[in-house]
């Protein structure tokens, strides 16, 4: 049977999601693990051993090695007196469970194991769903699958476009544009008409719009109606947006609706794959990002717009169960004095900082695109850098910020791992 050039694009995407699993735990005191591969959560072997201990459920299942505390085993009962399966919400009052409790009586059959509590309560859970939930299989898995990229490897991919006509009617084909965003953190759509309304259209597709100071739909040229070097012809380097906001603002869209002149191409910089460039080259500096806060601001005053924001948080944040990298926040122009570092680190932080700088700049990791009227760019705000070239003439450029929450949503309801 022939396969579609759809399919086979869907199939290879496929291929490389779960090739690209690739994390490297650092220390933040607890362990250092070097070279560890994440792999899937699902045993590839059936086989099983399990004991009582004193303080927990030790399980063997397809040699992941787990360990389950009897009141997280209670707490976490699937039965119909203790969760609602209509609502997916927990009808067991935790607070109630004692804090001491252990099965009296424990089997294993049939891929699942039976738990029999002291009052006659039995807790049935499947092995794979223990394993696919428990600490040690997410200490080894992504939240989200991705691709590193540099130039030439992006390039490579021949990641295509999503068609504006079939993106908005199409629900197969939005859903292969947010796994090519998941995978690189970019996504284009072609074909969409030139207006603020389209593009507003385009947006709502997604995810809900996040409305800022900037408003709802941005619509601005190089006027500098704003106390913001975007509203600019400077160029302007690397950055994620919103480093000032305590939740910086997730995805970002932008659209060209008219250039007359000369430059303005839009830069674009895997900041997770740097990031993972100096995790390989200097753990310590990698951590030190991830570990010390520091403050992004804000300020603005101009006669119809006064505002004062300040966002806290490490250039790199991860989770700290599998070290994974979610979010970068990088922004020399907003970034505030460095207050909150003490003096014996701050030439450390200074060191650490210059060598992510270093791989952001590197050419090979450039990625230089040129919007025009039609073509559309969505942006991972938490990993991917954008900048831009100087330019002449009149540049029209709309845009908004989407609220993360609700494109990941959108993701998870077509199936898709996010």
């Amino acid at each position: 049977m022939t396969m579609s050039p759809a399919r086979m694009l869907c199939r290879l995407l496929e291929n490389v999601q779960t090739l690209s699993k690739v994390k490297r735990p650092f220390n933040f005191g607890l362990e250092r693990i070097r070279g560890r591969q994440f792999q899937h959560t699902t045993p590839q072997s059936t086989s099983c051993h399990w004991q009582l201990r004193d303080d927990c459920l030790e399980l063997n299942y397809g040699g992941l090695l787990m360990h389950f505390d009897y009141v997280w085993l209670r707490d976490h009962c699937r039965s119909a007196s203790c969760y609602n399966t209509k609502t997916n919400q927990r009808n067991l009052d935790t607070a109630s469970v004692d804090l001491n409790i252990r099965p009296s009586k424990t089997r294993v059959e049939d891929e699942n194991v039976y738990l029999t509590w002291s009052d006659g309560h039995v807790t049935k859970y499947s092995l794979s769903w223990l394993a696919q939930n428990s600490y040690e299989g997410q200490k080894h898995s992504a939240m989200q699958p991705r691709v590193l990229w540099n130039s030439g490897g992006y390039a490579n991919a021949k990641v295509p476009s999503a068609d504006w006509d079939k993106f908005m009617s199409c629900d197969d084909e939005l859903k292969s544009f947010l796994r090519n965003f998941l995978l690189y953190g970019i996504a284009f759509v072609e074909g969409v008409p030139a207006s603020v309304e389209a593009t507003e259209n385009l947006a709502h597709r997604v995810s809900l719009i996040r409305e800022t100071m900037y408003g709802r739909m941005w619509d601005f040229t190089s006027d500098f109606s704003r106390g913001d070097t975007a509203y600019t012809k400077l160029a302007l380097d690397r950055h994620t947006d919103t480093s000032y906001f305590q939740e910086p603002c997730g995805i970002q869209v932008f659209h060209c609706l008219k250039h007359e002149g000369t430059g303005g191409r839009t830069l674009l910089v895997d900041g997770f794959y740097s990031a993972d460039q100096v995790l390989k080259q200097t753990p310590d500096n990698f951590e030190l990002l991830a570990r010390v806060p520091i403050k992004h601001e804000y300020i603005e005053n101009l006669s119809n717009h006064r505002n004062h924001m300040i966002g806290i948080g490490p250039v790199l944040n991860v989770y700290p169960w599998n070290n994974e990298v979610y979010m970068i926040r990088y922004n020399n122009y907003d970034r505030a004095v460095l207050n909150t570092i003490p003096h014996k680190l701050v030439q450390q932080w200074y060191a650490a900082h210059r060598e992510l700088t270093t791989e952001l700049r590197r050419p090979e990791n450039e990625l230089w695109v040129k919007l025009k009227p039609g073509k559309v760019i969505f942006i991972d705000n938490w990993r991917v850098l954008h900048g831009r070239e100087s330019f002449t003439g009149l540049r029209r450029l709309c845009g908004c910020y989407l609220t993360r929450d609700d494109v990941l949503n959108t993701a998870r309801s077509l199936g898709l791992q996010a």
